[in-house]
């Protein structure tokens, strides 16, 4: 689904060049489940928004779907992002005095579909959520918050799943919860990709990449995945 060779990054400030991303280059298959990890300074997140469209990579070559994305134009970009790719972020990203149906429905509004409503109920009925429909999302829980945010992903039927540190600013019982949701969507044959520092979040994960000065120092296959619902390894 995803493969990426020889991946440059750097940003150019006036005139100081910081180098982010040195030579990357792996492999990601639909269906998978794979966490990127790594120190601060490492180039997880550059790496995340290069794999979904939201950066470009300085060199290299990007193949989606057997289709090398790297001259693409912003508008070809964003079509696929709004097509294909579903986005959960550590802050959540709502609009704070709009519904939480509104907060779903928003991705909707690029994509033509008619039935906006019911798409965006179904969505908040998958992560249970479909009791909060008219509620203002700034009176909703932390771990509330980033149910919307997951149903505001899904609502255009993504096939990959981006989750930014999406536990990052829930206590333990939330961030468990949200991470029960991923698993599920990932058995159900979403492909999900997430960035974490925490090791446990990561070996939720089938996968486990690796990263330190913006190179891959690993990249191991889970073993023995953490059973979210029990806390125990399988």
């Amino acid at each position: 689904m995803m493969k990426i060779n020889d991946i440059y990054k750097q940003f150019e400030t006036d005139e100081v060049v910081t180098k982010v991303l040195y030579g990357v280059s792996f492999e990601i298959k639909a269906g998978e489940f794979v966490a990127i990890m790594g120190p601060s300074g490492s180039g997880k997140s550059t790496l995340m928004h290069i794999l979904s469209f939201l950066d470009k990579p300085s060199s290299g070559d990007y193949f989606f779907e057997g289709v090398n994305t790297v001259k693409f134009d912003d508008n070809k970009l964003a079509a696929l992002r709004n097509r294909k790719l579903g986005f959960v972020f550590q802050s959540f990203n709502l609009l704070p005095r709009t519904t939480v149906i509104n907060n779903v429905v928003l991705p909707l509004e690029y994509n033509g579909v008619k039935d906006k409503n019911n798409a965006a109920r179904k969505a908040l009925k998958a992560v249970g959520l479909e009791h909060r429909l008219e509620h203002l999302s700034n009176q909703l829980s932390g771990g509330e918050k980033q149910r919307v945010a997951i149903a505001r992903a899904l609502v255009n039927e993504p096939e990959i799943i981006f989750a930014d540190e999406p536990t990052g600013n829930l206590d333990s019982k939330s961030g468990q919860q949200i991470m029960e949701i991923l698993v599920d969507l990932n058995n159900q044959g979403k492909t999900v990709i997430m960035v974490t520092h925490e090791q446990y979040t990561a070996n939720t994960a089938k996968r486990i990449i690796k990263m330190r000065d913006g190179k891959i120092e690993d990249d191991i296959k889970v073993v023995k995945r953490v059973d979210v619902r029990n806390g125990l390894k399988k």
